[in-house]
């Protein structure tokens, strides 16, 4: 199975939309994105990538598979 690699934050974003997620709306202290009854709290943009630990806790909360995110 193919691992998973770090991320910018905006490629976060575009999959999170391509996966149905709507946003990212501002709110707080931290942007979020909606799909249904999930609210989805991401990290605020900033130019470091996005580490496969807080990745994985990211898909973990959004209910999104690896095999569904390496796949879009």
């Amino acid at each position: 199975m193919p691992k998973l690699a770090p991320v910018s934050w905006n490629v976060l974003v575009k999959r999170l939309n391509k996966l149905g997620f709507e946003g990212p709306y501002s709110g707080g202290k931290h942007p979020f994105m909606v799909k249904n009854d999930l609210v989805l709290t991401i990290p605020n943009p900033h130019k470091a990538l996005i580490s496969v630990d807080l990745l994985s806790r990211i898909l973990r909360q959004a209910r999104i598979s690896r095999e569904e995110w390496l796949n879009n």
